[in-house]
């Protein structure tokens, strides 16, 4: 028998901007846009507080995981349900830092069994590009991966070696061949080579070694590689404003090459980070003010098309907080669960809305990677559903995030936008509730 719900909300974020209305859901799809007292016959009516906005469900495509092999820094109960608690109901996971790493038919298919029965959320997996691999690539298109990931630079773990150029133009063009998707950590690997080395607790030491050139060089040739060989290309967490141009250029001329930055780059500034805060190391490592500001503006005019939050956690132990040492410490943040509230309490200081928010984390994701009837509130979409309190505000414990280590830069930093609630499918998650999620691939099959 068919179960019949309605949302009704004065503030409800659709595609074409934000207004009162009703959101009419049969079976965990939605049915109609009605007005917001409109009466329609509903098993389940939900109403959604007038300091609250009812937005589509976000999209998170880029998380490491870490399971299997590697659970203690990571799993995916604990990395779906922070997702969820951040009003995250799908997430693309990531081929590394897994053990083994999805680089292969057969590593894909231990990724998905190590999922079953685990997830709070939707769940879509990226394959791998190391050297070797490429006759492991259509397989694992086929098998649904929603695309494939490599290095120009080391990666940090010897077990998914970074593609020299002449690699990966032989990739980008075998993915050319049946449609596919190469997303690329773009620094590269002859620039950090020359760059001066990091140990200690300095932090412009770190920054300086992994210098902005090393994206600024990397984007451009992957900007001659997608012209040579057609392939569809998405940049990682660009760290690097000075790439934004060459980004620019790219766009205006028509080739398929989408980017993504991370809230983290959005939202810290080297000037605030104390030397020894190893919480901070990413990599692309966070850069100045100026930096940010060029990041948010390519953000709003879209050159940079959305936000993922290059969640990549690690034990505490491997961050080192104790020495402070750079140069030693795992280079990741933990951050999927604040990703929403990170983008719009810097967002709205710039003056954007609700709606840049949902374009950036629900629709652009859902359109770059191919998830049909994910990111947006629309007839026909699953009605994947958040409540949020966007004036709201609340100080970040690291001990209370659902994130299975407590290790995190934004450890009391007040941030804006509270999410109140989480529906999947029009069911509500809860943080210890049943695992409702699925394994999901492409055009969301």
């Amino acid at each position: 028998m068919a179960t019949r719900k309605i949302w009704r909300a004065e503030r409800v974020v659709l595609p074409d901007g934000e207004k009162p209305a009703a959101i009419a859901v049969e079976d965990g799809t939605v049915v109609g846009i009605l007005e917001k007292d409109a009466p329609w016959e509903a098993d389940e009516e939900v109403i959604v507080p007038d300091d609250q906005a009812l937005m589509p469900g976000l999209i998170d495509i880029h998380v490491h995981v870490n399971e299997p092999g590697r659970t203690e820094w990571e799993g995916y109960e604990t990395a779906t349900r922070a997702a969820a608690a951040g009003g995250f109901t799908t997430l693309v996971d990531m081929p590394l830092n897994s053990s083994p790493c999805t680089t292969s038919l057969e590593n894909l298919e231990l990724k998905k069994e190590a999922a079953r029965g685990k997830l709070s959320m939707d769940v879509g997996f990226w394959g791998g590009v190391i050297p070797g691999n490429i006759q492991e690539l259509r397989p694992m298109w086929e098998a649904g991966v929603f695309g494939f990931k490599c290095f120009l630079g080391d990666s940090g773990l010897d077990e998914y070696p970074y593609v020299d150029r002449p690699t990966l133009l032989a990739a980008m063009k075998e993915i050319a061949s049946f449609g596919g998707l190469l997303i690329i950590h773009a620094e590269d690997a002859s620039v950090l080579d020359s760059a001066p080395g990091c140990d200690g607790r300095s932090y412009e030491a770190f920054m300086n070694s992994h210098p902005a050139e090393a994206e600024n060089a990397s984007v451009d040739f992957v900007v001659e590689a997608v012209r040579q060989t057609g392939c569809r290309a998405h940049i990682l967490h660009l760290g690097s404003a000075g790439a934004v141009d060459s980004i620019r250029r790219a766009k205006a001329e028509g080739l398929p090459l989408t980017v993504e930055t991370a809230p983290h780059y959005l939202t810290f500034d080297a000037e605030e980070i104390p030397d020894g805060a190893t919480e901070y190391k990413c990599c692309p490592p966070l850069r100045g003010h100026a930096n940010r500001i060029g990041l948010w503006k390519a953000l709003q005019e879209g050159v940079i098309d959305l936000v993922a939050s290059d969640h990549s956690p690690s034990t505490a132990e491997l961050k080192h907080l104790d020495t402070g040492d750079f140069g030693a410490a795992w280079g990741g943040i933990s951050s999927v669960q604040l990703g929403f509230s990170a983008v719009w309490t810097e967002g709205r200081k710039l003056g954007a809305s609700l709606s840049d928010v949902a374009r950036w984390q629900g629709s652009n994701p859902a359109a770059v990677v191919g998830l049909a009837g994910k990111g947006s509130i629309e007839v026909g979409a699953a009605a994947d559903l958040i409540a949020v309190a966007p004036d709201e505000t609340f100080v970040v414990d690291k001990d209370k995030l659902f994130h299975k280590n407590p290790v995190s830069p934004y450890h009391g930093r007040e941030l804006a936008g509270v999410v109140k609630a989480t529906w999947l499918a029009g069911e509500p998650v809860e943080p210890h509730g049943p695992a409702r999620g699925r394994e999901i691939t492409r055009d969301n099959k």
